[in-house]
């Protein structure tokens, strides 16, 4: 049936973590590195789960992380991110260095939706509302939305993602955006697979 959730087991704390708990964390992965998350608890002396760990490393203790508010350029680069990938907040968090896929996306869902919705731009679809899709939710599921549209609403400076120019990468402090995507494929209509 699988692994049994390390969550589960006796003895494991649970809520929120000490000073002591994160120095030991800290301490350890320095010196031994990330290693197996499930064993990491034990060997570190720390009675948590495995996940428990890794979560904590990789949202708050990573000394690489970015702290503090998000900057109208990274605000820019979410948009324009979001506009070529959609939800796949990992990816995005790939071209932000020092921010996590899960900060990114509550950022996206407390704060740039709403920018968005402010400016008249439809969140998902990246297109202007009308009178109509104003008032009412896109029906239209995120992974069918059209993706060369979306490109062409992005901001001057990404606009030609699939390049890259001095000038672009000195304007996103050399991030490169060449992100070499292609449309998902069609499936065959059912028709045609019967017909051959």
């Amino acid at each position: 049936m699988g692994r049994s959730p390390c969550c589960e087991k006796a003895h494991t704390n649970k809520g929120a973590w000490t000073k002591e708990e994160d120095q030991r964390l800290v301490a350890y992965i320095k010196a031994h590195g990330e290693g197996c998350w499930r064993s990491l608890p034990k060997a570190a002396g720390l009675q948590r789960c495995g996940k428990s760990c890794r979560l904590r490393w990789i949202n708050y203790l990573r000394p690489d992380l970015k702290r503090g508010n998000f900057t109208e350029e990274e605000d820019d680069l979410i948009i324009n991110l979001h506009g070529l990938l959609g939800n796949k907040w990992s990816l995005i968090a790939g071209r932000l260095p020092g921010r996590t896929d899960n900060e990114i996306k509550n950022y996206w869902n407390t704060h740039i939706k709403r920018k968005l919705l402010a400016r008249g731009i439809d969140p998902q679809t990246h297109h202007p509302l009308s009178g109509a899709a104003a008032n009412a939710p896109s029906s239209r599921p995120q992974d069918q939305r059209p993706r060369a549209a979306a490109r062409s609403s992005c901001s001057p400076q990404t606009s030609g993602a699939g390049h890259s120019s001095d000038e672009d990468s000195a304007h996103l402090g050399g991030i490169d955006l060449n992100l070499s995507l292609s449309p998902p494929s069609q499936p065959s209509s059912p028709v045609a697979a019967v017909a051959n």
